[in-house]
């Protein structure tokens, strides 16, 4: 395959959770971590250039036991950063091979953002897939604008470009849109369940629609989560998912359908205050429990 970058694979200096696991090979590691520090649309708190660092290094307080299993134990393979100067096209071109290359080694890339925007250059690797694959956002925006501050690869687009890209997609926890969003959501139709709705006492479980794709990409705006404790972000919105739940909406999406890749973005840490940090790094690792035995 072909690359911009053929040093890319390798290993990083301080991988995922290296303080129990050794750099695996990557043709042995069922997950890769590619840390993408993109900052280039951020519109309201900044840092999210420093949210991969700080996943890895809250990841090395990690249990390698999450409760059920040791996910680890499968390999845990992590790249080195993606670069991310220069025009944000050849960036997302840099993240979809780095994908691709995953995918070639039978992995399940994760990508450590970074702002949503990355999520982008993961659409456009999935356009290059012979099987349909959807795409699953939570998130506290829908994302669906057309151009944001002039750019149309601003993080508050992502969603309408993995439209655009012919990708199903199905919206959980949303609670901020603008009016472009609710008419493009109604004229399109596009599935999702805000956070309003996921509130109910009554509890709801995860379903999708029966035609979305088996094959799922997992796209994870840590602003999805409450602010009350996921503070560590640009853009937060009140009312937001809880850890519990959130998790148990994860299980459900996994015994539903099969992940091929997943992305977790917006982290912007707040010095002094690594709680949010761990969380995030936490989360990642459950998801890879979920994914562990699928």
């Amino acid at each position: 395959m072909k690359t911009s970058n053929p040093d890319f694979h390798e290993p990083a200096p301080l991988g995922f959770l290296a303080s129990e696991y050794p750099a695996g090979p990557p043709a042995d590691s069922r997950f890769h971590f590619w840390p993408v520090p993109l900052e280039c649309s951020v519109s309201y708190g900044t840092g999210t250039k420093h949210g991969p660092a700080q996943i890895l290094a809250a990841s090395q307080q990690l249990e390698k036991w999450d409760g059920q299993g040791c996910p680890g134990d499968h390999g845990l393979f992590t790249g080195n950063a993606c670069p991310v100067e220069g025009p944000v096209e050849h960036v997302l071109t840099a993240i979809a091979e780095r994908l691709q290359w995953s995918w070639a080694h039978r992995a399940i890339p994760i990508m450590l953002g970074g702002e949503h925007a990355v999520s982008i250059g993961a659409f456009q690797a999935l356009r290059t897939r012979s099987e349909p694959v959807g795409v699953v956002q939570f998130d506290a925006h829908a994302d669906l604008r057309d151009t944001y501050q002039g750019s149309p690869y601003s993080h508050a687009c992502v969603m309408r470009r993995a439209h655009e890209y012919g990708l199903p997609i199905s919206q959980w926890g949303v609670r901020a849109l603008s009016v472009e969003e609710v008419d493009y959501r109604r004229a399109h139709n596009i599935h999702h369940v805000d956070a309003a709705q996921l509130a109910e006492p009554t509890g709801v479980d995860f379903a999708l629609p029966a035609d979305f794709p088996h094959d799922v990409y997992l796209t994870f705006d840590v602003d999805a989560l409450d602010p009350a404790f996921m503070p560590a972000t640009g853009t937060p919105e009140p009312g937001g998912l809880a850890w519990w739940p959130t998790l148990r909406w994860l299980q459900q999406l996994t015994a539903q359908r099969r992940i091929i890749g997943v992305d977790v973005v917006e982290l912007a840490p707040i010095p002094g205050m690594h709680a949010p940090d761990y969380l995030v790094a936490k989360l990642i690792y459950a998801v890879c429990g979920l994914l562990a035995g699928d």
